[in-house]
Parts: structure tokens; sequence; C-alpha cells
């Protein structure tokens, strides 16, 4: 576990405000290599770009096998710090998910509060409870986990409208960060309300990017401290893909 724990606190010391860990999310071996050849130091994957590749839907559509057969591929292939996009934690308890994730080598993971089996959001108290629970475990198996906790309060399944939606990520990211979550994520927040999260929490930040017309200066001057882009560039080879395909006489949709 001695290698495990280097590269978690390796991952963990990237977090730096106004300085932030850039992550390319990737989706299988070859994305994951290019990467790190590219000169990035850590592999984050992007669990709605694998489902989408198995032939699945996001949001746990996808056999949790499955999507852990493809993190483990993508770890065994690299030798940089890997974090994983556990999704809500595939119904395990806080222990069994941690388990899994170091079983497989990696040294980090998203885990966020969207109820996907009811609908809505997971209670803060209960998302906190598991989260003070997967700190626990990581301590126990001697590998600091590095938990990047997904704050759901801007997305569609939220209850929340307006001014509501910052008062409920706030206070979320304060649970979960007091509760042993090394970084807070609200993606959906605008610039406004980010910064309300930098300021306010305490934590490390980590903000999305749109790679069409995000700004990671933007981004860095809000003091975030990691910054990633989903299944954007998932999207972006398909769309390349379908424009080669094009040119090789395929009809247009």
């Amino acid at each position: 576990m001695s290698d495990l724990a280097a590269k978690a606190e390796l991952l963990r010391s990237l977090h730096v405000p106004g300085d932030p860990l850039v992550l390319p999310n990737a989706w299988d071996v070859g994305s994951a290599r290019t990467v790190v050849d590219a000169g990035f130091p850590v592999i984050a994957t992007a669990s709605n770009a694998i489902a989408a590749a198995l032939g699945y839907d996001d949001g746990e559509g996808a056999p949790r096998e499955e999507m852990m057969f493809v993190a483990a591929r993508i770890v065994a292939s690299v030798d940089v710090p890997v974090t994983v996009d556990a999704e809500a934690g595939y119904g395990l308890a806080a222990g069994e998910l941690v388990e899994l994730l170091t079983g497989i080598g990696a040294v980090g993971c998203n885990i966020e509060d969207t109820d996907h089996a009811d609908g809505g959001l997971v209670d803060a108290d209960v998302r906190a409870a598991y989260i003070g629970e997967m700190r626990a475990a990581a301590n126990r198996a001697g590998v600091p986990l590095v938990i990047n906790a997904r704050v759901d309060s801007f997305f569609p399944a939220s209850p929340f409208t307006g001014d509501k939606r910052l008062t409920d990520a706030l206070g979320r990211a304060r649970a979960y960060w007091a509760a042993g979550a090394d970084c807070v994520f609200v993606p959906g927040a605008g610039p406004e309300d980010l910064r309300a999260v930098v300021t306010e929490v305490g934590a490390p930040v980590n903000a999305g990017l749109p790679l069409q017309g995000g700004s990671l200066e933007a981004l860095r001057a809000a003091g975030v401290a990691r910054v990633s882009v989903g299944p954007q560039l998932y999207r972006s080879a398909l769309g390349h893909l379908r424009a080669d395909l094009e040119r090789l006489g395929g009809p247009t949709a």
C-alpha cells in the first residue's frame, strides 16, 4: 500500500487554490495514455463517458462491475495517480467502496449526492456521514484516498431554485469538508456562486471548464484548486470521428 499512499499524497498536494490541478477526463486506456503523454500528472475518469462508451445511460445506468473493469484497466495502464468517478457509490457501503477503489489501485474518487434510485438529492447529513465512513475506511487501509465530494445543488436533480441553490450548496460543501472530503465540486454553479463557495467554505474547490467558451484563467483567478472537463473530450472525439466518416463518403445526418 505504500506506493498507493504516495500517489494519494501526490494527488492531494496538486490541489492548490489559484494554481489548480487540470484534469482532462479519460474514458479508456487509449485516452488515459494520451493524457499522460501530453504531460498531465494525474488521470481522472469520466463516468458519463465510460457509460456512454459501454452503451449505457449516465447516472449509474451501467453495471458497477463494468465501470470498475474499465477503471481498473486505466489504472493498470499508467504510472500516474488515478482518481475514479464513482458516481453515487453504486449502492455500496462506504467501506466496500473504498476497498473496491483501492483494490484496483485508484487513489482518489468523485462521490456525488444525486439520489439515482429515488430522485432528488441524498440528505446532506446522510451523505456527510457516508464520506466520514469513507475517510475512516481509507485510514484503516493506509491509503489516504483523495475524496472529491460533488455537490449537485445546481443540477436538475436538485429540488432547489434561485438563491436556495447556493444556500444548499454551501451547507452541503461545509458538511462534506468537515466530514473528511479533500475537495468539493459544485458543477453548474455560475461564476459568482463559485466564488462564494471558494470564499465561504474554505475547502479546495473543483470547477468544471467548458471547452468552448470557458476560461481557465478566470477559474484560476476565482481561486479554484481543481479543474475538470467531464465527458467533453469523449464527445469531441466522437465529433472528429463523425467528420472523418463523412470524408470517407458516409451519409451525413
